[in-house]
């Protein structure tokens, strides 16, 4: 699934220009914070280590909030520029589409703690 919400990054981004947006600082920090994610769940799950799993865990928030954010800020930007409102959509759609990958990332963290310690987070 991750590859599947990363090839649907990559279709919008190869007709939508960010760079004309305000919000491309928050989406590579999003971009960012969710490849760490990921990253950081497979050498988990590879090293079988405990702690780097439950940082993944406790930095699902900050994807989270920064999803929160760009939605936030679309939203009055679509309320006041209507006629960028498909871009802004657009910028939705990719934001949305990282907070997913971060939560596919939370999901392997906690298989590993669950490996690990034989608990699974309720």
């Amino acid at each position: 699934r991750i590859g599947d919400q990363a090839a649907d990054i990559a279709e919008i981004v190869s007709y939508i220009d960010l760079s004309a947006s305000i919000h491309k600082v928050h989406i590579s920090d999003m971009a960012g914070a969710t490849i760490k994610m990921v990253t950081d769940s497979i050498d988990a799950f590879v090293k079988h280590d405990l702690k780097l799993a439950e940082e993944v865990i406790q930095h699902d928030d900050v994807v989270d909030e920064l999803f929160c954010k760009i939605k936030t800020d679309v939203v009055s930007l679509i309320t006041s520029n209507p006629q960028s409102g498909e871009q802004f959509v657009d910028i939705i759609m990719i934001a949305k589409y990282l907070e997913r990958i971060g939560d596919h990332a939370t999901n392997i963290a906690e298989w590993v703690v669950f490996s690990i310690n034989g608990k699974h987070k309720e």
